[in-house]
């Protein structure tokens, strides 16, 4: 559950990140391409999206490790491969941006969730393992 706990700590960090770039915080160099300043209303709906994916993957974790019980034992096995992917795609995309804050600052974040993505994955954590 610790690997669980991390991953959904990080999500709510970045939720509130993606929040304050919707109402137009000045810190669209951090996401998106870092193109914009304050992110233009196309970018403020992705956010928005960004959020409800976050949620989904906690969803997805806390399944996995056997918190909760939403999606049943095949698809949350399933689901966490590609959360790990997922993540794992972001290291390359945010490796690859031209923005230096957002590559400095999201690639390592997209690490360190990539690996404890990869544990929930394995089924390290398992609620059923540590009874």
């Amino acid at each position: 559950m610790p690997f669980a706990l991390a991953l959904t700590a990080l999500l709510g960090l970045l939720a509130v990140f993606q929040t304050a770039l919707i109402f137009g915080a000045p810190l669209g160099a951090f996401a998106w391409g870092g193109r914009h300043r304050v992110l233009p209303a196309r970018l403020r709906i992705g956010s928005a999206v960004s959020i409800l994916v976050y949620a989904l993957i906690a969803t997805i974790a806390w399944d996995r490790v056997g918190a909760i019980d939403v999606f049943g034992g095949w698809f949350s096995d399933v689901a966490a491969w590609v959360v790990f992917a997922y993540f794992m795609l972001g290291i390359v995309m945010n490796a690859i941006s031209r923005s230096r804050p957002e590559r400095y600052t999201m690639t390592p974040l997209c690490i360190v969730l990539a690996g404890l993505s990869f544990f929930i994955a394995m089924g390290y954590g398992e609620l059923a393992s540590a009874i």
